[in-house]
């Protein structure tokens, strides 16, 4: 498959300290989808698609990636979070809510980007992931959802939301490897 010029990758919730009841699961979940979503990283920077990351504030309510990548950054997380630290030239947006588009700036950047098509990835899949595409789904983006680059804390659950996401809002759920032409 070709990814259509038209077209951001959006990493959800990455920047997390994973220090929360089955945190623990999480991360190991977590940890399976670091090559993927990195493969995807390096394909849309090299493509010249814009990289967003959309994360919780952990009660800090700035945009700040130090400052988030700091409180979040242990020895849980490390293996998550450095390799996927944004550049500086991806983009860094918080959210307050579980939907990357509730209460953000994310509408409009796409918009002022001209972005049609969506790669959506990161975690929970069955939380903030599966919001998020409901929301870009109503506001008529077409959604690239890679299942092996969102994880959640139950496999059941990860594997519900992306049957969901397929099935209600038409995302196509390929493994990266399928979704980069490998």
């Amino acid at each position: 498959m070709m990814i259509p010029k038209d077209t951001a990758l959006l990493v959800i919730d990455i920047m997390n300290p994973f220090d929360f009841s089955h945190g623990e699961t999480l991360a190991q979940h977590t940890k399976k989808i670091v090559k993927p979503i990195n493969d995807l990283r390096t394909y849309c920077r090299k493509n010249g698609h814009p990289v967003i990351y959309i994360n919780d504030h952990y009660e800090l309510w700035k945009a700040d990636l130090k400052l988030i990548y700091d409180k979040c950054h242990n020895s849980k997380s490390s293996d998550i979070i450095t390799p996927l630290r944004p550049a500086d030239d991806d983009y860094f947006l918080i959210k307050p809510k579980h939907s990357a588009f509730y209460g953000t700036a994310l509408n409009t950047l796409l918009h002022h980007l001209s972005i049609k098509n969506i790669i959506l990835t990161g975690i929970a899949g069955n939380i903030c992931v599966l919001f998020t595409a409901n929301d870009a789904y109503m506001r008529e983006f077409t959604l690239l959802v890679p299942k092996d680059a969102i994880a959640s804390v139950s496999e059941e659950d990860n594997h519900y939301a992306l049957t969901m996401m397929k099935n209600v809002l038409k995302a196509d759920i390929d493994d990266t490897g399928t979704l980069l032409g490998k």
